[in-house]
């Protein structure tokens, strides 16, 4: 599984509930014909809206300070703990 953060678990769970479960138990001809169509489109989906966002803010140079940036919410997460590596800003 690629990294993510809880917006992606709370989809993943949503839509896997959805069409693993309701859609399996109560309209099994439904999810038979297309559960294999919404799981490639899924995908298909998710890296198709990866490269446009690449394009669109990356090629304008856009940078997104939020949250989300720093996934461990600590300054010093990005820092070594290599010995004898030194990084300039690092302890």
């Amino acid at each position: 599984m690629p990294p993510a953060t809880a917006v992606n678990f709370t989809s993943w769970i949503l839509i896997g509930f959805a069409s693993g479960f309701v859609a399996y138990r109560y309209y099994r001809s439904w999810w038979s014909r297309h559960n294999y169509v919404l799981s490639g489109a899924l995908d298909a989906g998710l890296a198709f809206m990866a490269v446009i966002l690449y394009l669109c803010l990356g090629m304008h140079h856009v940078h997104l300070k939020w949250w989300g940036s720093s996934p461990d919410g600590c300054p010093l997460a990005s820092c070594s703990t290599e010995p004898g590596v030194l990084i300039k800003g690092c302890p």
